[in-house]
């Protein structure tokens, strides 16, 4: 069984046990969350599909940390001319562990 759920602006499929990062969320750590946007849910090849979300479905996970990603190096440079600039970005990040899906 694994549905796909809509989180901070991005998709994701995910089944029981999952773990996955998604866009930074308020709970702490150890709390459970439920994510309702949930766009498909595939139980064994019986396929519900929402318009847009599927009703009465929900997904609940439980938040493992808090975190940053690793950094991006930005560079620009122009040729024939002294031009060049550096930038860093490190995106945060939430931790979360599939606990259920209900259909």
């Amino acid at each position: 069984m694994f549905a796909i759920i809509k989180t901070g602006g991005k998709q994701y499929r995910v089944a029981e046990g999952d773990v996955l990062r998604v866009e930074t969320l308020e709970q702490d750590p150890k709390q459970a969350i439920t994510f309702d946007q949930v766009l498909l849910i595939d139980n064994d090849g019986d396929l519900k599909i929402g318009k847009p979300t599927v009703a009465g479905a929900t997904v609940v996970a439980e938040v493992i940390t808090h975190d940053r990603a690793k950094k991006v190096i930005i560079f620009k440079k122009k040729r024939t001319t002294t031009y060049q600039r550096t930038q860093g970005h490190r995106q945060n990040y939430t931790e979360v562990r599939i606990k259920s899906i209900k259909a």
